[in-house]
């Protein structure tokens, strides 16, 4: 893949976009252990579009392709103490056919790109201790880990709870 002509653009909130979100989205889920179902990916993906409640950049081989390399996702949350937006890098997957070509470092730059655009204070994103790769990648485009600073809770709220 010629680097020179990898395009990163926002997907729209389109059939078309949705459709090629999805499948990636779809195979993002399965690393994570989860049955594919490209059903769920595609309401899930979809709704977010259509609601407007993340960003989601995808990359293309070229601005002609009819098959996305990549994608990540961004979601909106605030800082109350700097009173200024934090875009929550959520999920980032490459295909594996286009894995060491340079996608996931372009759809982190242009998440990088997009914070700054929009006045955003940090970009924040959480991963599997185990995934040493996507760490080196990360650590390599200037972010920090931050286990020294903040601890990490998580509070799971089973629907059965009611």
């Amino acid at each position: 893949m010629d680097q020179t002509s990898l395009v990163i653009r926002r997907a729209a909130a389109t059939d078309a976009d949705v459709g090629l979100v999805a499948r990636l989205f779809d195979g993002y889920r399965q690393f994570y252990g989860r049955p594919p179902d490209l059903a769920l990916a595609t309401d899930f993906v979809g709704a977010r579009l259509w609601a407007d409640d993340s960003v989601i950049f995808l990359a293309l081989a070229d601005a002609a392709a009819t098959d996305a390399l990549g994608f990540a996702q961004i979601y909106l949350s605030w800082s109350s103490v700097a009173a200024r937006p934090i875009w929550i890098l959520n999920d980032l997957f490459v295909a594996p056919a286009a894995r060491g070509r340079g996608v996931g470092r372009a759809l982190l730059k242009r998440c990088r790109a997009y914070g700054v655009e929009t006045g955003a204070q940090r970009l924040s994103l959480e991963t599997l201790v185990g995934n040493s790769g996507a760490q080196r990648l990360y650590e390599s485009l200037g972010w920090h880990c931050q286990n020294d600073v903040t601890k990490f809770y998580e509070l799971a709220l089973d629907r059965s709870d009611g």
